[in-house]
């Protein structure tokens, strides 16, 4: 359809529907989806696939099935659009039974399969969930709130306590989302495990625990669809997690988790510190590891704290807060003044962070560099592995992709007189018809 054709037709859209809805007036992409259906494929992404019952590969559903699925989310988004306006009930009903309207096929389809009744209840059950959906979310209608919003969710972030190994290696993860969602431009971002998992400096194995046991069940972090091919999965932040309140649940003594914790309820750290250094070797699990990175982000959030004091801001036991701060001032990173503790004044540079010089005379070496500090802890090169790793699987994915896309099978080997003779598998038009 020509652009001039196409916009003419949105247009006088537009404007019947808003003498249908007066005085509720939906935008263009809405009168477009319910006159024109889903032309570009937006819905489609998914629709035609579903993960196997391995949790890893995906296989193909059904046309019909597709096609339902296919329907049913135009006609969620549609009902979306009618709640966002202010509509009701009656006017999407209205929308999807037309019998001119592409976008309320599947509404129709069910309608003549299984009589209007089935069709008005299933409309009822749409409706009430895209009800919820836009009472209990936010639409962000400028960049300047998306701004807002991954502020407000990094605040959070910052003064919740992550306790426990298990708890600041879910912070180093979430982080890393809130990297990529301010990459995109909102909570809605796309990464694979891969590429989280380097960005945290954490193993595959330990992220997956992480999503499951932590991120995703307390409400951080949904993934609405699983990555497939050179796409990675889909993820949304949720910026306001209704069912958290702790990172620890239930407890694990050996993660050093507590019923009673000695931490505060509410910790102070710098996450854009913990951004930038989570992904180095020094702050790998056998190096100077999460607690490090806590205590560092703590200070420099707030600087010159006392031991029971880093406690509560970084949301470190007591014990591991002192074993903390020994590797680290070992490593000229950070010094005390009596009972108090502070960053060395260049522990930070090289990363954008430029610590004021100190004025009361105290001196303290220049710190190491990050590679010489994760090289006494055996822990140097352990990145670059892990990237090198990933990008063989990723090799390896791809080709078996292309040789599936190919539909080509291994080759037959026989022994013929003591040697190896490869016998390719015919194609199926040579393959004869009885």
């Amino acid at each position: 359809m020509p652009d001039s054709t196409h916009h003419a037709l949105s247009q006088r859209n537009s404007t019947e529907f808003r003498g249908i809805l007066s005085p509720v007036q939906l935008p263009s992409a809405a009168t477009d989806l319910i006159r024109l259906g889903d032309l570009t494929g937006s819905y489609a992404t998914g629709s035609y696939s579903r993960l196997a019952s391995n949790g890893r590969s995906l296989v193909l559903r059904e046309n019909r099935a597709g096609a339902a699925e296919h329907g049913h989310r135009i006609t969620a988004a549609i009902a979306c659009h009618v709640a966002h306006a202010g509509g009701t009930i009656d006017q999407l009903t209205q929308f999807l039974l037309h019998p001119e309207h592409e976008g309320g096929r599947h509404a129709w389809s069910i309608a003549l399969r299984s009589g209007q009744s089935c069709a008005l209840g299933y409309i009822r059950r749409v409706w009430a969930s895209a009800s919820e959906a836009v009472s209990t979310t936010r639409l962000l209608r400028s960049r300047h709130e998306v701004y807002e919003v991954l502020a407000a969710l990094r605040d959070r972030i910052e003064t919740t306590p992550w306790r426990g190994e298990r708890g600041r290696t879910a912070l180093r993860v979430l982080r890393a989302h809130l990297n990529f969602a301010e990459i995109a431009g909102g909570p809605l971002h796309h990464a694979s495990e891969r590429q989280t998992a380097e960005e945290a400096g954490i193993s595959r194995t330990t992220l997956r625990a992480v999503y499951e046991k932590v991120l995703k069940p307390h409400g951080w972090l949904r993934r609405l669809r699983v990555g497939h091919g050179r796409e990675g999965s889909t993820w949304h932040l949720d910026t306001w997690p209704s069912r958290f309140r702790t990172t620890q649940y239930p407890p694990d003594p050996a993660l050093e988790e507590w019923t009673t914790p000695e931490t505060a309820t509410t910790a102070v750290i710098d996450s854009t510190v913990l951004g930038h250094l989570m992904g180095l070797d020094a702050f790998a699990h056998q190096g100077l590891g999460s607690a490090a990175l806590m205590i560092i982000s703590a200070l420099h959030q707030r600087p010159d704290q006392a031991v029971i004091e880093l406690v509560g801001t970084s949301s470190v036991s007591r014990a591991t807060t002192y074993r903390s701060l020994r590797r680290l001032a070992d490593h000229g990173l950070v010094e005390h003044t009596g009972e108090t503790w502070a960053l060395a004044p260049r522990a930070l540079e090289g990363f954008g962070i430029r610590l004021p010089d100190a004025d009361n005379g105290r001196t303290a070496a220049s710190a190491q560099g990050w590679d010489k500090v994760a090289e006494q802890h055996g822990t140097r090169g352990l990145a670059a592995r892990r990237k090198a790793l990933h990008a063989a699987e990723r090799a390896a994915y791809q080709e078996a992709l292309d040789r599936l896309a190919e539909h080509r099978s291994k080759a037959l080997v026989i022994i013929c007189d003591g040697r190896q003779v490869l016998v390719p598998v015919p194609r199926p038009d040579e393959i004869p018809p009885p």
